[in-house]
């Protein structure tokens, strides 16, 4: 008896630790993206406190007669290619030759990193969105002539959409996902903290209950 009295604070101590290494862990993986996010769900909620001013840059520029001719080649293969293709609809989205993309971001200062493009029997459409903005390029297939525009909403924009998600690329979804998982694991490993430590500490239940009740009884009465 006296040896299994004893083994059950220990295993206590045992999960406690358990529990504080989890709970301390998931908060340093997620502390910087739990302010960023918070930060920017204020920015969101209030956009019209944060507006900021758009910068537009336009480039036009005419391409080398060997570019030019690439990429008539390149678009003849791909329209002659699409049994379906018309002289006046785009109807194929396939990806710049790697030679022609590292050509036209050289030249522009940008990053196509395998966007499709528009083709048509005409002109080569590629659509650039990106956080805090939007850019997209041009080439008219007869003349050779290249157009390219960019939106830059600013700072604050830029980090709105890294909050949504919006044209962040794969690796800041895998980041919001993971971030997400640790957030939970953070909130889990609290709550059963909360446990252990509430028979101590009276006003631990009345509070973790109001932070549930509030949103809910907003959620039901005054959200519309």
């Amino acid at each position: 008896m006296n040896a299994v009295a004893r083994s059950k604070p220990r295993n206590k101590n045992t999960w406690m630790k358990t529990m504080h290494q989890w709970h301390w862990v998931s908060a340093a993986i997620s502390l910087a993206g739990l302010i960023l996010f918070s930060i920017t769900g204020v920015t969101l909620n209030n956009t019209s406190l944060f507006e900021g001013n758009a910068e537009t840059t336009q480039r036009q520029l005419a391409l080398p007669n060997d570019i030019h001719a690439n990429i008539q080649s390149w678009a003849n293969t791909v329209t002659n290619g699409d049994a379906s293709a018309s002289k006046t609809q785009h109807t194929s989205h396939p990806v710049l030759p790697t030679n022609l993309e590292n050509w036209f971001d050289q030249a522009l200062g940008i990053r196509i990193a395998g966007r499709p493009a528009e083709v048509s029997a005409d002109e080569v459409y590629v659509s650039l969105p990106e956080p805090g903005g939007d850019a997209w390029l041009a080439i008219d297939l007869a003349t050779g002539e290249l157009e390219y525009e960019r939106i830059h909403r600013g700072a604050i924009a830029y980090l709105n959409d890294l909050h949504k998600g919006r044209h962040s690329g794969v690796a800041w979804r895998w980041f919001i996902d993971i971030l997400a998982v640790a957030c939970l694991v953070f909130a889990i490993t609290g709550l059963v903290l909360l446990k252990i430590h509430g028979k101590n500490r009276p006003m631990t239940w009345p509070i973790t209950s109001a932070g549930v009740v509030i949103p809910a009884l907003l959620m039901l009465l005054l959200v519309h």
